[in-house]
């Protein structure tokens, strides 16, 4: 049976507060496959990842790749997940997906096909995953929103979008009155479909295959702090078998 652990301790104990404070003494965190990163009580937190320099830096290490663009923020590390992990995962987004959907309805029943279901923070499997995302990029938790996970099957997607929510929008005041807009986006594939369901970032020609365990992160604002329409991204179809994601993201303030 598959064990979860958090910061090598058996995740049911980590949950607890003796737990906790056991993690905050820890001082290296496993990520991915085998990399280490250093993480305690005394490391800098780069809070919302506004401003962004502390995150750019974070990341711009051996195994993740940046992708050259002057138009937008975009990082691609493999393998950060190990597959059987992926595997936990998929299978509470099949206990737990509904249809997906979208804040600002625009009419076209077809935009958003995929399925999506919410992870418990509670789950060991979650809380194992938000730390590994909290070793990587220095995005402090406390502003991240929960683990989401998408199904898409054959021909679903979501068609070209932004992660953030345009301030003059109906629901802008609904979803971001409290804990702002967003900031940052992690997603990472669970699986690789037997075809399709590729990402395009249209702005910079760029798209991104699924493969499993494969993060991608990118910042939801220029240099200057404004929003960035260049991270318009489209989830394209699946043309065969299944894709699964996991999608963090994270906002000016607290969450919550």
């Amino acid at each position: 049976m598959l064990q979860f652990r958090v910061n090598g301790l058996p995740a049911e104990y980590a949950q607890s507060g003796a737990g906790r404070a056991e993690m905050t003494d820890r001082v290296a965190h496993r990520v991915g496959d085998g990399q280490k990163t250093r993480m305690s009580d005394t490391s800098p937190s780069s809070g919302s990842g506004l401003p962004p320099a502390a995150i750019l830096a974070r990341l711009s290490v051996p195994g993740v790749q940046r992708v050259p663009s002057p138009k937008l923020d975009l990082f691609v590390r493999r393998d950060f997940l190990p597959p059987d992990l992926c595997a936990a995962l998929i299978e509470r987004i099949d206990a737990v997906r509904r249809p997906s959907t979208i804040s600002d309805s625009n009419g076209d029943a077809s935009y958003r096909t995929s399925e999506t279901g919410d992870l418990s923070p509670l789950d060991p499997v979650a809380i194992d995953v938000e730390h590994r995302i909290a070793a990587l990029t220095g995005l402090d938790p406390v502003h991240g929103e929960p683990l989401q996970g998408q199904r898409y099957a054959v021909g679903q997607e979501f068609k070209g979008h932004t992660d953030y929510f345009e301030p003059n929008g109906v629901d802008y005041t609904r979803y971001c009155g409290v804990a702002g807009n967003r900031t940052w986006t992690v997603m990472i594939y669970l699986n690789r479909p037997d075809a399709g369901g590729a990402t395009r970032f249209k702005a910079i020609d760029k798209i991104v295959q699924p493969e499993t365990g494969k993060l991608l992160a990118w910042n939801n604002r220029r240099a200057d702090g404004s929003l960035n329409p260049a991270t318009l991204h489209h989830g394209m179809k699946v043309r065969s078998g299944v894709k699964y994601v996991i999608t963090k993201w994270f906002r000016e303030k607290a969450w919550g």
